[in-house]
C-alpha cells in the first residue's frame, strides 16, 4: 500500500511539473510573439510614415511619387538663383589688421621743482600747442630773478666807472702826466668788469627762464590724458609720470602688416607719388571709419611672418579713431580696368579647377575660369564667359554640366543696391529655396524650407514652416527631437535628394 501511494505521489508530482513547464513554454512563446510582434508593427509605422512623407506631395500640382514633382522645383529641375556676368573695374586690394597711434605723443613733465598752484586744463579734451596746463609756485624764482637783476646793475655801475677813470687815464698819458702802466692796469679792469656784467647778464636770463618754466604749456597740439598729480603736490622734473600726456590724433596714424610680395607694388607707387587709399573699418567690418592714405613703410621686412609694417595718415578731423583703437584696414593696390566681374559666391572649385555655372534656356553649362583678383563679394575673372551670362550663385551644389534647372528670381526688396552683390545672393537665395519647398511637398522639401531659413525650432509665436511640409504622424516625432538632431535630420533629408 505504502509503495503504491508513493508511486502515485510521484505521478502527481510529476504531471505538475510537467503542467508548470507546458505553462511556462507557453508564457515565453506569447512575449516572444508579442514583442515580434510590435517591431513589425513599429517598422510598418515608420515605413507607412516615411512613405506617407514621400507622398505627400501627391495631391499637388506635380507632386506624385516619381511623378513630374520630383524633390525639387516642377518638372524635376533644380530651382537656383543667377546673376548677370558684368564688365567693370574692380579694386585690388589686401585687408589687413592694424592699431591706431597718435602721430606725436608728448609726456609733459615739470622742468623745474616747486608747488603745483592751478591746473588750466580738462582731462580728456583737446589742447593746442602753447595752451597754458599749469602753474607751479613762481615766487621763489621771482626772487632769483630780482637777485640777478640787482647784481647786474651793480657790476653795470662799477664798469661805468671804469670806463671813465680809463678815459682819463688816456689823456693823462697823452699829456704825460700818468705812468703807462696805469693805463694798462685801468683797460684790464674795464674788460673784467665787462665780463662781469655778461655773467650777470646770463644769470638774469636764467632766472627769467626758470621762472617761465612754473607756467606749464602745451608742446604739441592734441587730446590731453589724465592728469598725473593734483593741487598741492610738489612736483620735479624727475617724476616718471610727469604732469599728463598729450597725444595728436589728427592725423593718426594707422600700423599694419602686409605680405612682403605686395611691397615691390607699394614702394613703386610711394615713388610715383601715386597716392594709395587706405581705409579703416571697425572691428565687425560694418562701419568705415575713416579714409586715408599710405604715408611710409618700415625699413626691413619681418622674417619671421614674412611681412612688412606700413603706416598710413588719416584726417581724422571727427574723431572717430583713438589711439591703440583696432581697426581693420583694407589697402587698395590697383583698380583692374573693364574686366569680367562675378559674384564671389558664383566661384566654383572641383576636379575640373576653378569654374562656374552658366544657365542658359534652362541648360546648364560648366564655365572654366581664371580668377584675376577678389574684393570682397565681388571677382575678377579670365575665361568663357561674356557680359550678360547668368551665372548660379545659388543651389550649384546639385548641378552638372548639361544639366536642367529652373532660375528663381528674387522677391521684391531682395534686389541688390548698388554697392554690390549682398542683397542680391540672399534674396535669390531665399526665392530659390522657397520655390523649392512649395514645388515638392514633401519631408526633403520641408529641409530645404529648413535649411534656407525656414527655421527647425519651434520657438516663437510663428508656427515654423516645416510643419507644414510633413506628414502629421512625423511632426510629433520631429518636435521630439533637440534643435541639433532636427536640424541633421534635415539636411539628412535635403541630401537624400536625387543631383541634377
Amino acid at each position: 500500500m505504502q509503495n503504491n501511494e508513493s508511486k502515485r505521489g510521484k505521478s502527481a508530482g510529476a504531471a505538475r511539473t510537467g503542467v508548470l513547464i507546458v505553462i511556462v513554454i507557453a508564457v515565453v512563446a506569447a512575449a516572444l510573439w508579442w514583442w515580434r510582434g510590435r517591431d513589425s508593427g513599429g517598422a510598418e509605422g515608420s515605413a507607412g510614415a516615411a512613405s506617407a512623407a514621400s507622398g505627400a506631395g501627391g495631391g499637388r500640382p506635380g507632386g506624385g511619387p516619381g511623378g513630374a514633382g520630383g524633390r525639387f522645383g516642377r518638372g524635376g529641375l533644380q530651382p537656383v538663383s543667377v546673376a548677370t556676368v558684368q564688365r567693370r573695374d574692380l579694386a585690388v586690394t589686401i585687408d589687413a589688421i592694424g592699431s591706431i597711434a597718435s602721430a606725436n605723443t608728448a609726456v609733459v613733465r615739470a622742468k623745474v621743482s616747486g608747488e603745483l598752484k592751478s591746473i588750466h586744463f580738462k582731462e580728456g579734451q583737446p589742447v593746442k600747442a602753447g595752451q597754458l596746463l599749469a602753474v607751479i609756485d613762481p615766487r621763489p624764482f621771482e626772487i632769483a630773478r630780482d637777485q640777478a637783476l640787482a647784481a647786474l646793475a651793480r657790476d653795470k655801475a662799477q664798469l661805468e666807472n671804469a670806463r671813465a677813470d680809463l678815459a682819463r687815464y688816456k689823456d693823462l698819458v697823452a699829456q704825460e702826466a700818468a705812468p703807462r702802466q696805469q693805463l694798462d692796469t685801468q683797460q684790464a679792469l674795464v674788460r673784467q668788469l665787462e665780463a662781469t656784467a655778461l655773467s650777470d647778464q646770463a644769470t638774469l636770463d636764467n632766472a627769467k627762464l626758470q621762472l617761465s618754466y612754473t607756467r606749464v604749456t602745451a608742446p604739441i597740439s592734441g587730446q590731453a590724458g589724465l592728469k598725473q598729480a593734483d593741487l598741492g603736490n610738489n612736483v620735479t622734473p624727475t617724476d616718471a609720470n610727469g604732469l599728463l600726456s598729450i597725444a595728436q590724433t589728427q592725423p593718426a596714424a594707422v600700423v599694419f602688416a602686409v605680405p612682403d610680395a605686395r611691397l615691390a607694388r607699394i614702394r613703386q607707387q610711394l615713388g610715383d607719388k601715386e597716392p594709395l587709399p587706405v581705409q579703416a573699418w571697425d572691428r565687425e567690418r560694418k562701419l568705415k571709419l575713416a579714409e586715408g592714405r599710405v604715408a611710409s613703410t618700415d625699413n626691413a621686412i619681418d622674417a619671421s611672418t614674412g611681412t612688412i609694417k606700413v603706416k598710413a595718415l588719416f584726417d581724422n578731423k571727427d574723431g572717430s579713431l583713438f589711439p591703440n583703437q583696432f581697426v581693420n584696414v583694407r589697402l587698395q593696390l590697383d583698380t583692374l580696368k573693364g574686366v569680367l566681374v562675378i559674384p564671389t559666391a558664383a566661384v566654383q572649385r572641383g576636379t575640373p579647377g576653378t569654374y562656374v555655372y552658366v544657365v542658359g534656356d534652362g541648360t546648364v553649362a560648366l564655365r572654366k575660369v581664371q580668377i584675376l583678383a577678389t574684393d570682397g563679394e565681388s571677382t575678377a575673372v579670365q575665361g568663357e564667359l561674356k557680359p550678360g551670362d547668368q551665372v548660379v550663385i545659388d543651389g550649384a551644389d546639385r548641378l552638372r554640366d548639361g544639366g536642367k534647372a529652373e532660375v528663381i528670381k528674387a522677391p521684391a526688396g531682395g534686389a541688390p543696391g548698388a554697392g554690390g552683390w549682398r542683397g542680391r545672393n540672399q534674396g535669390a537665395a531665399g526665392a530659390a529655396s522657397g520655390a523649392s519647398a512649395a514645388g515638392a511637398g514633401h519631408v526633403a522639401a520641408a529641409a530645404a524650407a529648413a535649411a534656407s531659413g525656414g527655421g527647425t525650432g519651434d520657438s516663437g509665436s510663428e508656427r515654423p514652416r516645416w510643419m507644414d511640409r510633413v506628414p502629421p504622424e512625423m511632426v510629433d516625432k520631429i518636435k521630439a527631437m533637440s534643435p541639433d538632431e532636427r536640424r541633421a535630420w534635415f539636411q539628412q533629408q535635403r541630401a537624400s535628394a536625387p543631383a541634377q
